[in-house]
């Protein structure tokens, strides 16, 4: 078993940034073999992937935070980050931190995962 907190939201204005993190506990000495992903989930929207991160370390971005949004996973630490630059008010949403021994790719797809945290506010304000 593995658990997810997340934890960095807060509420910035556009232009700002906000760096998330997503520390695991449990069975820590798998994250090494886990693919990590950051979702978000805006009022009346579906959850969709915003970035992911496969056990080789390559990444993947939703077109929408592409340039702005980078992922990173520290392994010694058992921790994934989420450094979000240019916030824009649309990156307003409730994120949530997930991971899978499923897949060896960082995925998208919610599909992709069966653990997830309790997510972490982030409120953009223009």
């Amino acid at each position: 078993q593995v658990q997810l907190v997340e934890s960095g939201g807060g509420s910035v204005q556009a232009g700002g940034s906000l760096r998330l993190s997503c520390a695991a506990s449990g069975s820590t000495y798998a994250t090494y073999y886990m693919s990590m992903g950051w979702f978000r989930q805006a009022p009346g929207n579906e959850r969709e992937g915003v970035a992911a991160i496969g056990t080789d370390g390559a990444t993947t971005y939703a077109d929408s935070v592409k340039g702005r949004f980078t992922i990173s996973k520290d392994n010694a630490n058992y921790t994934l980050y989420l450094q979000m630059n240019s916030l824009k008010p649309e990156d307003t949403a409730m994120y949530y931190c997930a991971a899978t021994f499923k897949v060896l790719r960082g995925r998208l797809d919610r599909d992709a995962y069966n653990y997830w945290g309790q997510g972490t506010q982030v409120t953009v304000s223009s």
